[in-house]
C-alpha cells in the first residue's frame, strides 16, 4: 500500500474519532433539556384541600405556587404564607428519587403561625421554637402507598435541607434550612 494512503487514511480516521466526539457533548446536553414534565398532587390531610402541580424541570407555575400556599396554610388561623418554592422542587426531587410519577403528597403540617407553633411547643414535646414551618420552609409529609422509612432514607440521600423521622406520628418532616436529620417520636 502506497504510504500516502496509509498517512492519509490515519488523519481521516483521527478526524472522524474528533468529529464523532465533539457531537457527544451535544446530544448529551439535547437530552437533559428536554425533561419530561412532572406532577405531584397535594392533599391537605386536615382541610381535604387537594391540588395537583405539574413540574416542568425545577419550574412550577405561579398559579400553582398560589394554589399550594393556600393549600399549606396554617389550618388554626387561616393564615396564608408564601411557601419558598425550593420545598416543593425538593418534594419534586424526593418523588424522582422514589422512583414515583404524579404521586400523592400528604400534607400533615405546612406552615404554622407564630401563635399556631407556640400553642403547639406547649403541647406537645419537640416542637422547636424557631421552626422551618413558621418561615414557610418545612412541611410534614407522607407519600402515599410508600412506607415511611423509605421516604425518609430517600430524603436524606438528596442531602439538602433537614429531614426529620416520626414513625410513631407516622411523617417525615422535610425543610430548606441546613443539612441535619433527626429522629422525633
Amino acid at each position: 500500500m502506497n504510504p500516502i494512503n496509509l498517512q492519509r487514511r490515519k488523519w481521516l480516521s483521527l478526524g472522524g474519532i474528533v468529529l464523532g466526539a465533539s457531537l457527544l457533548p451535544q446530544q448529551v446536553l439535547a437530552s437533559l433539556s428536554t425533561v419530561t414534565p412532572l406532577a405531584l398532587r397535594f392533599r391537605n390531610i386536615n382541610t381535604g384541600d387537594t391540588h395537583m402541580a405539574k413540574f416542568n424541570g425545577n419550574n412550577l407555575a405561579a398559579n400553582d405556587l398560589k394554589q399550594l400556599n393556600y393549600l399549606m396554610r396554617d389550618r388554626r388561623t387561616g393564615e396564608i404564607k408564601r411557601i419558598d418554592p425550593n420545598l416543593f422542587v425538593k418534594l419534586n426531587q424526593l418523588q424522582q428519587r422514589l422512583g414515583l410519577r404524579n404521586a400523592e403528597v400528604v400534607v400533615i403540617s405546612g406552615y404554622r403561625s407564630a401563635k399556631t407553633n407556640a400553642k403547639l411547643k406547649l403541647e406537645h414535646h419537640g416542637v422547636a421554637s424557631n421552626s422551618f414551618h413558621i418561615r414557610g420552609q418545612a412541611v410534614d409529609i407522607q407519600f402515599s402507598g410508600i412506607p415511611l422509612v423509605k421516604v425518609k432514607q430517600a430524603a436524606e440521600s438528596l442531602s439538602n435541607g433537614g429531614v426529620g423521622y416520626y414513625p410513631r406520628s407516622n411523617f417525615v418532616h422535610v425543610d430548606t434550612g441546613p443539612v441535619r436529620t433527626w429522629r422525633g417520636v
